[in-house]
């Protein structure tokens, strides 16, 4: 099951948010295992058709990753210090290297390829038709918000 996680939470156990005279402007890491953050919304229609794919994800890497969501209604300080501008977005933070954003709901398998390449470094072989639906549904997706605006 994947862990809601607050502010609070986060500046202890994945990075320390929060700006003071000794920092020196850059985040360090604080977890153990690289991390995967989805900042959703209740009333969000892909937020809720992700969640169930991260919870099975959660199963699958419990021994290698930890997943964790942050409702961005009630933690908007943090929501805002990583600019979290469309929902669902996923934030992939590995270890050792550069965190990176991916908006947009993704498939189980494109999750699971971007979880073994970015956060565990393994070689993956890309499925060109996987990329390809995503880039429509996300299209599909900008439109219906525009419309809806």
């Amino acid at each position: 099951m994947v862990k809601n996680v607050t502010t609070d939470y986060f500046n202890k156990n994945v990075y320390d948010i929060r700006i003071d005279s000794d920092s020196d402007g850059e985040l360090k890491f604080l977890g153990k295992k690289p991390v995967l953050i989805d900042f959703y919304a209740n009333w969000c229609g892909p937020c809720r058709t992700l969640e169930p794919i991260l919870d099975e994800l959660s199963d699958e890497y419990k021994d290698d990753i930890d997943i964790y969501k942050v409702n961005t209604e009630d933690e908007m300080e943090l929501s805002a210090a990583f600019g979290v501008r469309s929902l669902p977005t996923l934030l992939f933070i590995p270890t050792s290297d550069k965190p990176f954003m991916s908006p947009g709901a993704p498939p189980k398998q494109m999750l699971k390829e971007m979880i073994d390449e970015k956060l565990l470094g393994k070689k993956v072989k890309k499925d060109e038709k996987l990329d390809d639906a995503v880039g429509t549904f996300n299209e599909l997706m900008n439109k219906i918000k525009a419309v809806l605006k």
